[in-house]
């Protein structure tokens, strides 16, 4: 996992000695930044961006700096990437929440405590199967199928889908002379 620290990104491009990730357009500078990094990130590549350091970020920043990101990822601009959030507060998580959710987007997470959480939009029945990879760590779709006794194409498709919205990771296995797709926890 590679982290990004904001707060060193922002000293570095806006110069103006704020913590703080306040208006559009020194969202959309920060932004920039962030995806000329992630190009430069080899496939498969977990992208922490870590708020730590970061005051306070208003809703046109967490737009731009979290939904706009997000969006651009899942468009596939970024290649087989994932990004999560890390070290935020409740005011952070909040605006970047709301962000997320009016474009119907969602993100892991990791509050200042450590307590992992899922911000933005995602339907029960993902959230029930990611909530189940997150407690296990990495699983199959015959795992899911088994454990939560769905049909075998149910599992595939969830699985499938939060792996397309870049919640969960996906590898191939070799096992008993087929091919396994293993779904990791970020």
């Amino acid at each position: 996992m590679k982290f990004y620290d904001l707060y060193n990104l922002l000293k570095q491009e806006l110069q103006n000695g704020s913590r703080d990730l306040v208006t559009r357009q020194s969202g959309q500078v920060i932004r920039r930044r962030i995806e000329k990094d992630i190009e430069k990130e080899k496939e498969g590549e977990v992208i922490a961006l870590d708020f730590s350091n970061v005051g306070i970020i208003d809703y046109s920043c967490a737009d731009e700096v979290g939904a706009k990101l997000i969006s651009r990822l899942l468009s596939g601009e970024y290649g087989d990437k994932y990004i999560v959030l890390t070290g935020l507060n409740e005011n952070q998580k909040e605006n970047i929440e709301v962000a997320l959710e009016r474009k119907d987007l969602a993100v892991i997470a990791e509050m200042g405590n450590g307590r992992r959480i899922l911000l933005g939009d995602l339907n029960n029945y993902l959230k029930e199967t990611l909530n189940f990879i997150l407690k296990k760590g990495k699983i199959t779709a015959g795992d899911l199928s088994e454990s939560l006794k769905l049909p075998a194409n149910t599992s595939g498709t969830r699985l499938l889908n939060l792996h397309k919205k870049r919640l969960v990771k996906r590898t191939e296995e070799i096992r008993n002379g087929g091919r396994v797709w293993i779904y990791k926890r970020l």
